[in-house]
């Protein structure tokens, strides 16, 4: 303890004790709910509903409209006086259905994650039921409410174990999966379900899933919903409600270990090529530190200047960086990185043909996931399976700014503290440690330090052969597949049967995890496999026999083959044992060769294994050493932190952008809804407005009115919509021949006689469209979107090619970021402006305006891409197919390049091929 928590007190202590005080009242609230009946405590929902003034209305369609007077902050008045009631009914509710009643510790869990901040409990504590008592009283504001878990199968099990405790209070409960979305209905019956929990659950849309007053799904489905809610053609495709309360199960895992790269939705770019495997082929014919350097502790690889010189030799070029580019230059050095630093049954496993993931926190296969850049395409070459297409970004959004939309936000995971600061200042979020129910009995050892990794495994061995053949349970923890393979077959070769968990086969993961609590069974799992899964001394199911012969021999042991870069990581596989008061025990077994030892150690530690001169295979157990690789872990969190708070730095910026565009395509969604023809073609002539103005200031900002380039304003409007010659004539007399008007009557005069040509065009339009039995509002939405949409994937590579390149100018002694933000605010302003002009000068050409509405626009197929991990970087992505019948139609295909009769591409300002004299981008390009 230091010394300040000496004088002032703990201050985690003072705030549970605080919230003790609500505990005590809940508590007396408890005999009156356990008197109501079962009718009587399913109606308490609408009384506290009509005491916030809420009425909740489903429509057919799945959506749902809420009336409510109260504004947000009147609604958590209230929610905050109804609280100690609305528990304690929640606890009658669990008591009733599950036959469990929430610990007192449990409701001080569930205070906390009410007031948005993150609850801190052990494993084995009951986080899941926790999180009933805040979802049930925010969903009370009929505004739906979302808990959050890292995969499918918690977010099925946690819906499938809780969904009778809200029905039995009068609420609605569904499930969003990859697959599927589901509610919950006791009198539904599924017999093919795998768990019994889930056999209530009836298959429903996806619209109406998020219609349920509590919904339970992953971070990456509500994320990519969000994205394809703002791509849809129309509102009746939306999906989500506005994001209101949620609370993220293992916080740490999804907004640390997962916020390093982002959510991608992306539509197929340029076809592979046999570069990548030249690339590949290449690129191992090269010498370490000859031709390329390797830093470890950046994942970098660099050629130095005699392997770009053996490049340009092998591939027959004077100049690498003239003839091929700086694309050629990026596909090498990602052959390079694919070779050197990605390895293979440790970053990624090769299965049916296919480079899968693996994830390095959890040790799970991503499947469909894929690295961007080019990168996966490199790993494929190496291993010499097919190499896929590369992907262009429709849509982007980081785990940081989505979970940041939401009026209030809270968490819950076993580790949080030693990464609080993080919690704080990315997400406003205060962490607060939540007493045990029970005491931790658990003992955690002292590091086994060895000088080689063959001495530790030989200590390892020897340590569970002791311990399993006294009938005590052992779960070994590993950092990769590979020494999960390599232990797993020293172990088998000792006779001793072990069940071997790792990405390669972890279909059934949580079903091991849960029996790795048998007398003498031994489980090696790699990192986190089965977080969210408790293991139950004894087995499961339980058997108070088996139970009480773990106990004798000491409970769980579990032990660590290796330090992880992150405490965090550590500190969640000895939360494995000692759950609610259980004995357990836990070591971790280090050595000089291990990876973090090896590249964060430093010498200082080598040289005291040296000094000590102990025999081969002798541990030592030192505390300064134990105190060095602590500290190393804290560089590396340190580094980590660094990394994922300049990604939000950066991407708060394209998040504003994000946040605006989408804004303009809801308005014109919901103009569309409310048949408001009025408002979109309001829309479209102030933006024609708008570019009449600029085309006439820019032509007259000469002094005297004479110098005016009236011709030039001429041809513009021409450009926009067709003119005769008489608007040339009209635009020199309202000029002024003889200089009788000022210059800003004379601009004016020529600005308003367009805009009202303008406005004539457009009646003729939509006439036009009237005759052709077209209605002319799902036109100019067309319109609208199709610019919109096209105009923003093009802007979100340039933000990226920007982001990538934005590092040289630290070179130039400036700040790269204040450089972004600079250059991101002028191509913003740029779209705008493009956006603007492809509307205009596209609403007056639609020619056919059946055409416009052919069905493909809305046929593009689409990938869905989410976090895989890659190092330190911060611009992995990864991918898998979506089914483009559901949300996919909603941009074109990429134009192709004109070209002329000779097969050269014609640039913008080249002659039109047509042969009308001007230049392209005045003419057909317009």
């Amino acid at each position: 303890m230091s010394i300040f928590s000496k004088i002032l007190g703990d201050a985690n202590a003072k705030v549970v004790k605080q919230l003790q005080k609500t505990v005590t009242v809940v508590n007396g609230w408890e005999k009156k709910y356990q008197a109501l009946s079962a009718v009587e405590l399913q109606q308490v929902t609408a009384g506290w509903r009509k005491q916030l003034d809420v009425q909740v209305e489903q429509a057919d369609d799945g959506s749902v409209k809420i009336t409510n007077s109260k504004t947000l902050v009147e609604e958590q008045k209230i929610l905050e006086d109804i609280l100690p009631e609305v528990f304690a009914a929640v606890r009658e509710a669990a008591r009733r259905t599950l036959h469990q009643r929430p610990y007192d510790v449990q409701l001080i869990g569930g205070l906390v994650l009410h007031s948005g901040q993150i609850s801190e409990m052990r494993t084995g504590e009951g986080k899941t039921l926790v999180a009933t008592l805040p979802l049930y009283l925010n969903a009370l504001t009929g505004r739906g409410v979302h808990l959050v878990t890292v995969n499918d199968y918690l977010s099925r099990v946690g819906a499938g174990w809780m969904a009778p405790v809200y029905h039995a209070l009068g609420m609605t409960t569904s499930v969003i999966i990859h697959d599927q979305a589901l509610q919950y209905d006791p009198e539904y019956i599924d017999d093919s379900q795998f768990d019994e929990r889930l056999q209530h659950f009836k298959t429903i849309p996806r619209k109406q899933a998020y219609a349920c007053d509590i919904t339970y799904g992953t971070n990456n489905e509500f994320g990519f919903d969000y994205l394809r809610d703002n791509m849809v053609p129309d509102m009746v495709s939306r999906v989500q409600r506005p994001l209101h309360y949620a609370i993220v199960d293992e916080v740490d895992s999804i907004l640390i270990d997962e916020a390093r790269t982002p959510l991608i939705i992306s539509g197929a770019a340029e076809a592979a090529t046999d570069k990548y495997t030249k690339f590949a082929d290449l690129v191992r014919r090269l010498e370490e530190n000859v031709d390329y350097n390797v830093d470890e502790k950046l994942r970098a690889a660099t050629l130095t200047e005699a392997g770009i010189t053996k490049m340009e030799k092998w591939l027959g070029v004077d100049n690498i960086y003239v003839t091929g580019g700086i694309a050629e230059v990026h596909h090498i050095e990602q052959a390079l990185k694919a070779e050197v630093l990605f390895k293979l049954d440790k970053d990624y496993v090769v299965k049916d043909g296919e480079v899968l993931i693996v994830d390095e926190f959890t040790g799970r296969l991503m499947h469909g996931r894929r690295y961007s850049a080019g990168l996966h395409q490199a790993i494929e070459a190496k291993e010499g399976v097919k190499v896929q297409q590369e992907s262009q970004t429709l849509a982007t959004i980081t785990f940081q700014n989505y979970f940041r939309m939401y009026s209030k936000l809270a968490g819950m995971t076993g580790t949080a503290m030693t990464e609080a600061e993080e919690f704080y200042k990315i997400y406003n979020l205060d962490t607060v440690a939540i007493p045990t129910h029970r005491p931790v009995v658990r003992q955690d050892t002292q590091d086994m330090i060895f000088a080689s990794a063959p001495e530790k495994y030989e200590a390892v061995i020897k340590e569970i052969k002791i311990r399993t053949e006294r009938g005590q349970p052992v779960l070994v923890g590993t950092i990769s597949i590979e020494q999960n393979e390599l232990l797993g077959g020293l172990l088998d070769r000792e006779g001793i049967v072990a069940n071997v968990l790792n990405a390669k086969h972890h279909d059934h993961e949580a079903q091991i995890i849960a029996q790795a609590g048998q007398p003498g069974a031994v489980t090696i799992a790699t990192n986190m496999a089965g977080r969210g899964v408790d293991i139950i001394l004894g087995g499961t199911p339980f058997d108070q026999a088996k139970y009480d012969q773990v106990v004798k021999v000491g409970g769980l042991h579990v032990i660590g083959t290796e330090r992880h870069e992150s405490r965090r990581i550590d500190n969640q596989l000895r939360g494995r044992a000692g759950r609610q008061g259980d004995p357990g025990s836990s070591q971790f077994y280090v050595s000089m060769e291990d990876d973090l030892m090896r590249i964060f150690g430093g010498d200082r530690m080598k040289n005291i294994m040296k000094t000590l001169k102990l025999p081969a295979g002798t541990p030592i157990q030192n505390r300064m050493i134990s105190n060095s690789i602590e500290s190393a872990q804290k560089k590396v969190e340190g580094n980590n932190f660094d990394t994922r708070k300049h990604l939000v730095e950066y991407d708060d910026v394209i998040s504003k952008h994000r946040q605006t565009i989408y804004e303009k395509r809801w308005h014109i969604l919901e103009a569309v809804d409310t048949a408001g023809r009025q408002t979109i073609d309001e829309m479209i002539l102030d933006l024609v407005t708008n570019e009449i103005e600029q085309v006439v200031v820019f032509h007259t900002a000469a002094d005297d009115i004479k110098d005016w380039n009236l011709q030039e304003i001429y041809e513009s409007i021409g450009t926009i919509f067709t003119v005769d010659q008489e608007l040339a004539e009209d635009l020199s007399k309202l000029a002024g021949d003889n200089h009788k008007l000022d210059k800003i009557k004379a601009r004016t005069a020529i600005i308003d006689h367009l805009v009202k040509l303008a406005n004539e065009k457009y009646d003729d339009l939509q006439q036009a469209a009237a005759v052709a039995g077209i209605e002319w509002l799902q036109i100019s939405k067309a319109i609208l979107l199709r610019s919109i949409d096209a105009l923003w994937v093009e802007h979100l590579d340039t933000m990226d090619y920007l982001r990538r390149s934005i590092g040289l100018q630290g070179y130039g002694q400036r700040d790269p970021l204040v450089e972004y933000k600079k250059e991101a605010y002028r191509l913003y302003s740029e779209l705008n402006t493009l956006i603007q002009k492809q509307i205009v000068y596209s609403i007056y050409k639609i020619g056919d305006v059946g055409q416009i509405l052919a069905p493909s626009i809305f046929n593009r197929p689409m990938k869905v891409t989410a976090p895989a991990k890659e190092g330190n970087t911060s611009s992995s992505f990864a991918g898998y197919q979506v089914d483009s019948s559901s949300n996919s139609g909603i941009l074109s295909q990429p134009k192709a390049k004109v070209k002329d009769d000779e097969g050269h591409k014609i640039g913008r300002n080249d002659l039109c091929p047509c042969g009308s004299g001007k230049k392209y981008k005045k003419c057909h390009g317009a």
